[in-house]
């Protein structure tokens, strides 16, 4: 009977433990503030790669922005012809990284001197971008690129507003985590 006492007990305790942890989590996920940001450099495999590895980054999604066709496929952003950038949106904390830290990775983990691609991909599909979602945003990158200028880097990253981004395909949502490997067209190379 003390055994079965004692395991009510225990079970009682540990619901209510339960419960607390579920409350706490629900309580920071709903007073959570995520800021998101746009970032197009070439494959958008592997500027995914690289941004979901900074701390407080909290998602991440690749898709199409920056061009005319609403809904496209990656077939028709292949062709060159939508204006669409491949390109990521990347959801972050902003209590814990914030959008010059992620500028920095982007301008770090591909070359932003290259027009028209990056890499072997070439097509206007792979062009470099930031796209700013106000006015801070905007002279952060516009201070990143001078900086990098300043160091001799002929820098063809457009700064541009943000416009709709339409989600990828599925398949290509978290596609080194999912097949293995690493990016092919991106390279960690320190340049602040």
């Amino acid at each position: 009977m003390k055994a079965r006492l004692r395991s009510l007990v225990f079970a009682s305790t540990l619901w209510s433990a339960c419960q607390a942890q579920e409350a706490k989590s629900k309580e920071m996920n709903d007073t959570a503030e995520i800021h998101y940001a746009v970032f197009a450099s070439g494959c958008f495999w592997g500027t995914e790669y690289y941004m979901k590895r900074i701390e407080g980054v909290v998602s991440t999604t690749v898709g199409y922005t920056g061009g005319e066709v609403k809904n496209p496929s990656y077939r028709e952003v292949c062709t060159g012809r939508t204006g669409h950038y491949e390109a990521t949106r990347v959801g972050y904390d902003p209590k814990q990284t914030d959008f010059e830290t992620l500028a920095r990775m982007f301008f770090e983990t591909h070359d932003p001197t290259q027009a028209n691609g990056q890499g072997p991909d070439i097509g206007p599909q792979y062009r470099s971008a930031i796209f700013y979602a106000n006015d801070e945003e905007r002279k952060t990158a516009e201070k990143l690129i001078g900086l990098l200028e300043e160091k001799g880097y002929p820098i063809a990253t457009a700064v541009l507003p943000v416009q709709t981004f339409y989600d990828a395909e599925g398949y290509h949502q978290d596609y080194y985590d999912q097949k293995g490997g690493r990016p092919y067209c991106h390279k960690y190379t320190e340049r602040f």
